[in-house]
């Protein structure tokens, strides 16, 4: 559907001072939008019908950019620091009022969508692209109104994308010519300079993980899956641990692979798609993401093709970060509701660049308290502009401090009630190295990380001895099916033992040093689990 001229006035979205953009184009269908994408030159075809576009210098989040803007409504609320960078509400309207100047005489395009599969906690949202593929995007990754939700559609919060906008730090009080900015009064996120599109399903995230803890709903960055049993298990994990991956399992229905909400109920994803990396991708490992590269409707972010559209997901010169966004229902076995029953089991996912953290090891309630509070794992190169080509090694509180805006223990507490209320198994894996640290061991074979989330769910760990890890006190198990039995304790991988020893006990400092900052919130129980200095 197009509207022009003062006609958008009919659909609010002059309600954010854009009545005087060129076109407006109002919940365009995926065919629609890759016309309009490849009539503009901002994508190309792939030979197998999949949208690939290019993001230019920013192929991967600006975290440095994104501020929130301090104003009296959600002041007190904000956990302000490093991660949540107050704005000046002056400086908000003043971007804000240049991106609708800038965006005078262009064309814009709109996708009405909700966030939250359960219509209890749905939040209904608009996102306002500069470019077409950016809003196929939209459709993509959040959840679609039925035709006749759309007719009383009417948004919660907005999304402002422009990325062809640039900010001037020493006018606009920004770091960069990157902003990505949310304003909890005016609900209201702008988004510009950068055309890296996870900024949009991140902002949105986050305006989630603000609103839901007031609802007793636990925010998650993780997947989510269920067993022929209806009993699911929930992946906490941040990019690159292994959320997508492991939750695309053939033999369990896919809720979602992000982002989910934790009620009373059970868990829903916030989410109708799916946004995976996919560098390196294996149709032998991870067959059906794979299949998703080949299929119209499918975004490929900086992905290399060849003048005959062919694919090399091999292939990094633009970023270690492809991506590849694509509906959920691309996966043959997704649940069509986006809802499943309580977990009995959470899985927290880890990429240890250290080599010292088991395959796999069993968590009291109390480590697991632990472990969600200090969100360890190692980024790698090119999931965030900025860092090196080596991993680094990284403490993101709840698998997801950069999308958090409330206080860690606010988040936290509701996981400790729900664990301890559904009498939930908990379950810390090690998708990163082995048999040494980053750059002399090798990472985790996908197959028998595999085999040993499959045996904690099924229950089959449940059977096996557990010896005790001296450093962390993690209980491993000593056998499983499909597993080496050498590489469940990862002492033994090490052909140093004694260079093992001095590593475990250094990231056992590293953890204490981090956990400073949460001692004076939790109970004396959970700092009683936490991993002793030699």
């Amino acid at each position: 559907m197009e509207q022009k001229g003062p006609q958008i006035s009919s659909y609010g979205i002059d309600q954010q001072g854009l009545g005087s953009v060129g076109r407006a184009y109002w919940n365009l269908s995926a065919p629609d939008l890759y016309t309009e994408a490849l009539k503009r030159d901002e994508a190309s075809l792939s030979a197998g019908g999949a949208l690939v576009a290019i993001t230019g210098q920013h192929t991967g989040r600006s975290a440095n950019d994104k501020f929130i803007v301090k104003e009296g409504s959600s002041e007190d609320n904000i956990w302000w620091g490093k991660v949540n960078k107050p704005f000046e509400d002056s400086k908000f309207a003043g971007l804000h009022q240049k991106m609708i100047e800038h965006l005078e005489g262009r064309d814009v395009f709109v996708q009405d969508c909700y966030a939250g599969a359960d219509g209890g906690h749905r939040l209904p949202v608009r996102i306002i692209t500069e470019c077409a593929w950016h809003n196929l995007f939209a459709r993509n990754m959040f959840i679609q109104p039925t035709d006749e939700e759309l007719k009383s559609f009417v948004p919660e919060f907005t999304v402002l994308q422009c990325p062809s906008l640039e900010a001037n730090p020493e006018t606009d009080g920004t770091r960069s010519e990157v902003f990505v900015l949310a304003n909890f009064a005016e609900k209201l996120v702008i988004i510009g300079g950068t055309s890296y599109a996870g900024e949009i399903k991140k902002s949105v995230f986050s305006i989630l993980n603000y609103l839901l803890p007031e609802k007793g709903v636990l925010p998650m960055h993780c997947s989510v899956n269920v067993s022929n049993d209806d009993e699911s298990a929930v992946f906490f994990g941040l990019s690159g641990t292994g959320k997508t991956t492991l939750s695309a399992d053939a033999s369990r229905m896919l809720i979602g692979d992000d982002e989910h909400g934790w009620g009373d109920e059970g868990v829903f994803n916030f989410e109708g798609g799916c946004y995976a990396k996919v560098i390196r991708l294996s149709e032998e490992a991870e067959p059906e993401i794979y299949e998703t590269t080949r299929r119209f409707g499918t975004i490929l972010e900086n992905v290399v093709m060849d003048e005959r559209g062919e694919l090399d997901l091999d292939d990094n010169r633009y970023t270690e970060n492809t991506r590849a966004s694509y509906p959920i229902d691309f996966i043959p076995n997704a649940s069509d509701t986006g809802i499943a029953g309580n977990p009995k089991n959470v899985i927290m996912l880890t990429a240890d660049a250290f080599g010292v953290l088991p395959p796999i090891a069993k968590l009291s309630p109390e480590q697991a308290m632990y472990h969600f509070l200090s969100g360890y794992t190692a980024k790698l190169a090119g999931t965030e502009k900025g860092l090196g080509n080596e991993p680094q090694a990284t403490f993101s509180t709840c698998f997801g401090a950069p999308f958090m805006p409330r206080h860690p223990a606010v988040y936290a507490k509701l996981l400790g009630e729900k664990i301890d209320q559904h009498n939930v198994n908990c379950w810390l894996v090690n998708t990163g190295w082995t048999g040494g640290a980053y750059g002399t061991g090798h990472r985790m074979p996908i197959a028998h990380t595999r085999a040993l989330v499959n045996a904690a769910l099924d229950g089959t760990l449940a059977s096996v001895e557990f010896e005790r890890d001296p450093f962390f006190g993690l209980a491993m198990p000593t056998s499983c099916e499909g597993v080496p039995g050498h590489i469940l304790n990862p002492r033994n991988t090490w052909a140093d033992k004694e260079a093992y020893d001095n590593q475990a006990a250094h990231l056992v400092s590293l953890f204490i040093e981090n956990f400073e900052q949460f001692t004076d919130y939790v109970d004396e129980d959970v700092m009683k689990s936490a991993p002793k200095s030699a």
